[in-house]
């Protein structure tokens, strides 16, 4: 006997959908059956991206998305609910950083970091948790009332760690602000949890690994080696399907034990 998550009849907004693990994110939730639309500012990749999922028998629906933006946020949202649907799930993924002493931190490189990684994980959810509201409410037409919502944080939110600490900063704010919204959120059936992914190889980070310093931190590690983005696969899914209606609120770690050691 088996066991499996269907996401079918499922719409899934997906930020930062061009690369790493929004990439990832978009195939597994495809594969699950649901209806992926793919958020970001990189519309060639989105469409490379689409293409790839539809070769396969994947929906796959692009939005383009300045998370810095709240006039880009609310289009992009309105644009995939009038292509798509009603959104159901919402992988709040879009995320960057910097690498610098708090010392040498400007108000620039602060705002760069917090406006994509906190304020605009806010609004982005804001504005989809409106129309979850709004259709838990009877205000709003719907076959499906409450949603997920899942904000991808970073056990950097869990431990504070040299030379990021205003991404740490962020990140410990998205943390904080998941709770907030499933207490505020939860009622309506709308669940809000936060992922904490520990070191994932990217296309964006990859080079690093197999330098002496990317060597060093791995050693440092638990179990010595760094995950891929699939290892968040069989999480993200659960957190996604219906079967996850009890877990709410819940700030959950994907590191290896990182924070743990």
């Amino acid at each position: 006997m088996s066991y499996t998550i269907d996401l079918s009849g499922r719409v899934a907004f997906i930020t930062g959908a061009s690369s790493g693990l929004g990439t990832q994110f978009a195939h597994t939730l495809a594969k699950a059956g649901a209806a992926v639309v793919l958020a970001g500012r990189r519309l060639d990749r989105l469409k490379t991206l689409r293409a790839e999922i539809e070769s396969y028998g994947g929906d796959a629906h692009v939005a383009h998305l300045d998370v810095t933006d709240v006039d880009s946020i609310k289009s992009a949202v309105a644009h995939a609910e009038t292509e798509v649907g009603a959104i159901d799930i919402l992988i709040n993924n879009s995320g960057v950083s910097t690498t610098e002493r708090l010392i040498d931190v400007t108000e620039d490189s602060f705002d760069f970091v917090f406006d994509t990684n906190t304020r605009g994980a806010f609004f982005v959810a804001q504005e989809v948790a409106k129309r979850m509201l709004a259709r838990a409410q009877g205000s709003a037409p719907g076959t499906y009332t409450g949603g997920r919502i899942i904000n991808i944080a970073s056990a950097a939110g869990l431990r504070t760690m040299p030379q990021i600490g205003v991404y740490c900063m962020s990140k410990a704010a998205t943390i904080h602000m998941t709770k907030v919204m499933a207490a505020e959120w939860g009622r309506f059936g709308i669940t809000s949890n936060a992922v904490c992914p520990g070191y994932i190889e990217t296309e964006i980070n990859s080079h690093h690994w197999g330098t002496e310093g990317g060597k060093k931190l791995i050693n440092m590690l638990p179990r010595k080696r760094i995950g891929q983005p699939k290892d968040l696969d069989a999480l993200v899914v659960m957190l996604c399907s219906a079967e996850s209606d009890f877990i709410n609120g819940a700030v959950i770690s994907a590191d290896d034990g990182m924070v743990a050691a």
